[in-house]
């Protein structure tokens, strides 16, 4: 499974590491992602996601129903 956040879509970036002499070699910042089974009200059952921890906050505040929501009007 690629690392990509399945609420959020938030995936791995690129970058440089840059040393004391200013070397730059690519590396690559890799999104904190967390397996995590949610309950889902609405529906009667829990969902399994692979969620980012900043989606994973979004979603104790606003509710799964309210964040899909959300998600839908910016797509």
């Amino acid at each position: 499974m690629a690392r990509r956040c399945q609420l959020t879509g938030k995936g791995v970036q690129s970058g440089n590491n840059v040393s004391h002499a200013n070397n730059k070699t690519r590396r690559r910042f890799l999104p904190n992602l967390q397996k995590k089974r949610i309950w889902i009200p609405e529906e009667g059952r829990y969902v399994t996601l692979k969620i980012s921890t900043r989606a994973l906050r979004t979603l104790d505040k606003k509710g799964y129903q309210a964040m899909l929501r959300d998600l839908e009007k910016k797509a």
